[in-house]
């Protein structure tokens, strides 16, 4: 038996060929589909990170906001921006780049996500699924 190798950025491509025509078909049917990503601080790798899932997302004709805010952003102002972003009807998904500054606890915010709007997963209700 033979080995097979697979090309990684081969079937990355494919994956983002079919979810950008599953996102054509949602656009046409009125819904765009909308992701907030929330950065906490400077950190040059997740800015860079959490800038590729931006990029990726608009090429995909995903709505997708940034909002970049200072290392020193007080834990109750996180978490009210996270409700805002829970109640916000045009906003599907909700990704907060880890890890956030030692003074805010990462499990409180990452709770405070709607279930139903968690990106990476990290709520108690998606852990479990």
């Amino acid at each position: 038996m033979s080995a097979k190798i697979i090309s990684g950025t081969e079937v990355a491509k494919a994956i983002r060929e079919e979810l950008k025509a599953e996102v054509a078909e949602l656009v046409g049917k009125g819904v765009t589909p909308g992701l907030v990503t929330i950065l906490v601080g400077e950190d040059p790798a997740s800015q860079s990170y959490v800038a590729a899932k931006n990029r990726t997302a608009k090429e995909l004709g995903i709505y997708s906001e940034q909002i970049t805010l200072p290392a020193d952003t007080l834990e109750a102002d996180l978490l009210q921006l996270v409700e805002k972003c829970n109640k916000d009807p045009k906003i599907n998904g909700i990704l907060v780049q880890l890890p956030l500054p030692k003074h805010i606890d990462e499990a409180k915010v990452l709770y405070a996500i709607d279930p139903d709007k968690d990106v990476d997963g990290f709520h108690p209700v998606n852990v479990g699924k």
